[in-house]
């Protein structure tokens, strides 16, 4: 029987040594970290995926982040050069004009809300929602 004492606040542990046993997570002293819910072991354990574990998030709580892209246009951010008075350039990018608009559905007799870019508004100006909507292949009544 083999004991691993450390120093300090941490825990005495025994574990015994055999070729086949596996160190349970009860077996170990375990620091968890309730910022991140990393959870560390500190003992014997020499595999690196028993001494940390990542937690899992359910998909409800993962955030829900709207794209830079106009459905209706299909316009997206461009790749362009930012150019200082020494001609020193470096990347950015030019994003598209989106803007959040309530537009008046005439054959659903309501109001939708969209995120449409500014030339995408123009066009249904000119052509109509549902006209502009049926070409860009977008059903408006599930919204």
């Amino acid at each position: 029987m083999t004991t691993m004492a450390t120093q300090g606040a941490f825990l005495r542990l025994r574990t015994t040594s055999s070729s086949k046993s596996v160190a349970k997570p009860t077996d170990l002293g375990f620091l968890s970290s309730q910022l991140t819910g990393l959870r560390i072991s500190h003992g014997p354990s020499t595999d690196v995926i028993n001494r940390i574990s990542l937690p899992s998030f359910p998909s409800a709580l993962q955030p829900i982040v709207a794209r830079r892209i106009c459905p209706f246009t299909g316009k997206k951010a461009n790749r362009a050069n930012k150019v200082s008075f020494s001609n020193h350039k470096t990347k950015k990018l030019q994003f598209v004009n989106l803007q959040y608009k309530k537009v008046w559905w005439e054959a659903g007799k309501r109001f939708v809300k969209l995120r449409l870019s500014t030339k995408a508004l123009k066009t249904i100006e000119k052509n109509g929602l549902d006209a502009v909507a049926k070409k860009a292949g977008i059903d408006l009544r599930k919204k």
